[in-house]
């Protein structure tokens, strides 16, 4: 089955491994522009990947929350019509570490303080383990891990001269359970998500909460940008079966409008009452098969080979 969100990556060529994306804020002691009266002062968010699906449909969101919006995407051309509702929008591949740093600058400079940072550009490395080559798994790791490992980074240091602060990670139902031919792709988010586990911990004493989304299929353009990730002329043959396997989940849920796929806007508002809510849970799951992912880890791996194995034998 298709997993599905923001289908926005910010992919680029080469990852910098040695990226330094934090810069203090100019006072040591109020980020700029904090000092403003925040019962007055608009909040501020920063999200990434908002050319369309969940990105879009959150920047949306929050304009109707009357918060200042900074909408990113790779191609700011793609965002024109949240400039016209009223965002900011900026260029931002989630892989350039300086674009990075500029870019949550910018939003400090713009918004008096960055309140809530979305960090939901990703995409999705599909195929077998056997067919998925490590450049392309280390470019899913650099988009879906190493971004908003660089967001986090440039802004905690500004939330936590504010003494406040959100961080809210786009995961997936993939994040909890893995299935064949997901490997690439679930393994980022499951590192998205332990890594959010281990930041919640280390930020709670400035304030600063961390909270996960987990959305199950999403009625988005993500699952095309899935099917042109899948090996073409590497694919091998002994796994005809598992290509057939995510052809067919494709019709019943895979992003294209099937029976159990949530809408952008669904996510959108998980995102939006994460952000709003004084004391909000660690995790968010959306849609049915998000709330299943829950309770699939708790499956015995037997049981989760199993349910596999009828699936296979059913194709």
């Amino acid at each position: 089955m298709a997993i599905a969100e923001e289908a926005d990556d910010g992919a680029g060529d080469d990852a910098t491994a040695a990226d330094d994306t934090r810069r203090e804020p100019t006072d040591g002691t109020e980020t700029a522009g904090a000092t403003e009266d925040r019962y007055t002062r608009k909040k501020c968010v920063l999200i990434t990947g908002c050319s369309s699906g969940i990105g879009h449909a959150t920047a949306r969101a929050f304009l109707e929350k009357d918060w200042q919006v900074i909408a990113t995407a790779r191609n700011v051309d793609d965002i024109t019509d949240l400039e016209e509702l009223g965002c900011t929008t900026l260029e931002l591949d989630v892989t350039d570490p300086d674009q990075v740093a500029d870019v949550v600058e910018r939003t400090v400079e713009i918004g008096g303080a960055i309140d809530c940072l979305v960090n939901n550009a990703g995409y999705a490395q599909m195929g077998p383990i056997e067919d998925v080559s490590t450049v392309d798994l280390h470019r899913q790791f650099d988009v879906n891990v190493y971004g908003p490992h660089r967001l986090a980074r440039a802004a905690l240091p500004h939330m936590r001269a504010q003494g406040e602060g959100r961080i809210i990670n786009v995961s997936s139902v993939a994040g909890r359970v893995s299935f064949p031919g997901y490997g690439a792709y679930s393994g980022s988010k499951h590192a998205l998500e332990s890594m959010s586990d281990a930041l919640r911990g280390e930020v709670e004493e400035f304030g600063i909460d961390v909270v996960l989304i987990e959305p199950g299929p999403v009625e988005t353009e993500f699952s095309d940008r899935m099917d042109e990730e899948l090996p073409e002329s590497r694919r091998t043959p002994a796994y005809e079966s598992l290509y057939e396997i995510y052809d067919e989940a494709q019709l019943i849920g895979g992003g294209q409008g099937g029976p159990f796929a949530s809408t952008p806007a669904e996510v959108a508002t998980a995102i939006v009452e994460s952000a709003i809510r004084s004391e909000p849970p660690a995790r968010y799951p959306v849609g049915p098969i998000g709330q299943f992912g829950v309770y699939a880890r708790f499956l015995p791996d037997r049981l989760q080979d199993a349910l596999y194995g009828v699936v296979r034998k059913l194709v």
